[in-house]
């Protein structure tokens, strides 16, 4: 009510602000027919925001994160999230439900030494457990590790014995530092990937390699996780966090590594079956008409069906979840394409 009364409001200062004009001008008939038309332009552009901002709330947020005390304790920086703060926001969106992506690959992250790092990891996941538990109906749990550490099935198996934390895992290859060239970590993905579709377990990963280590990324590093790894997993639903990326569109290297995939699913490839890819933190306030221009024509090529909105963790500079969904539908997309990619529901939440 109170979108529809501000535009309404701006049309009539519109119309105030042309009548005056006229009222100067009035015996010049051309010039009152260009007055007319731009009143006409105006109130269809004021219309169109509505529309835009009119479009349903999606049916889940697929990428949200808690930070518990013992994260907060690690990295002060990151405030406690709770499962209760989650729901109030998706309450504020609009939203149903939410996918809550354990942060206990943080704790194994390489860049930093952590005593009793495997205590830590499961205390993270069985947090994460007991939060998502007090909204079962809302939120489901996904674990998480860093793949590339020994304990990493141990984990996995774990975390398949939780009615919680069963639906799935989340991966983050950068803050893991994995590296698409050294034929160990490779193997060890594969494990990882094998072993999940085993226990017919979802993977959400992070698949952008660690910027802050200038790893190599791009076209080929997407080929090798498509053919390579996701191959370990030909029965689960892998969705690709970010759409390839970090964030934002502005990298050209993420653009290299989507074409890989657009190409893949293009040409049917068998590997592509089960991908999704989110769209989290890609659309931001201050994404540029031509980077708006190419996201929309990445989600029309990799297909509006395998498109999942997600927010991310509503700290930092992150937007909240309605925030979020604002900014995405600001993309040159039909409301038709927007009504799809809200209903979008991947076989992990059905």
């Amino acid at each position: 009510m109170a979108l529809l009364f501000s535009h309404r409001k701006s049309a009539t200062l519109i119309w105030e602000t042309n009548m005056s004009a006229e009222a100067e001008i009035r015996q010049n008939a051309s010039v009152r027919m260009v007055l007319k038309t731009i009143r006409v332009a105006a109130i269809c552009a004021l219309l169109s925001t509505a529309s835009v901002h009119a479009q349903p709330a999606p049916s889940a947020d697929h990428h949200q994160h808690l930070f518990s005390p013992a994260i907060n304790k690690m990295l002060p920086s990151l405030n406690p999230i709770t499962a209760s703060d989650v729901v109030s926001l998706l309450d504020a969106a609009g939203i149903k439900r939410a996918v809550v992506l354990s942060v206990a690959y943080m704790f194994g992250s390489p860049n930093r030494t952590v005593e009793n790092e495997y205590d830590k990891v499961k205390a993270e996941n069985d947090w994460t457990s007991q939060q998502v538990a007090r909204f079962p109906n809302r939120l489901i749990g996904f674990c998480s590790f860093n793949p590339l550490r020994e304990y990493a099935l141990e984990e996995l198996a774990r975390c398949a014995k939780d009615r919680r934390l069963r639906a799935g895992l989340k991966l983050h290859f950068g803050n893991s530092v994995v590296d698409y060239h050294n034929p160990q970590h490779v193997e060890r993905l594969r494990q990882v990937f094998h072993a999940a579709n085993s226990y017919r377990m979802a993977i959400v990963v992070h698949m952008r390699a660690s910027i802050s280590k200038k790893m190599a990324y791009g076209r080929e590093e997407a080929r090798i996780f498509l053919n390579e790894i996701v191959s370990a997993a030909p029965d689960i639903p892998v969705q690709i966090a970010h759409l390839a990326g970090a964030g934002g569109y502005t990298d050209p290297l993420v653009d290299e590594a989507v074409t890989v995939f657009t190409e893949a699913i293009a040409n049917r490839k068998p590997h592509t079956n089960h991908l999704y890819f989110d769209v989290t933190a890609v659309a931001l306030r201050d994404t540029s008409r031509e980077e708006a221009k190419l996201v929309a024509t990445r989600i029309r090529q990799l297909g509006l069906k395998r498109i999942l909105y997600g927010s991310d963790a509503a700290t930092g500079g992150n937007l909240q979840p309605q925030q979020g969904w604002a900014a995405f539908t600001r993309l040159p997309l039909s409301e038709e394409e927007f009504r799809t990619i809200a209903r979008n529901i991947p076989l992990y939440l059905r």
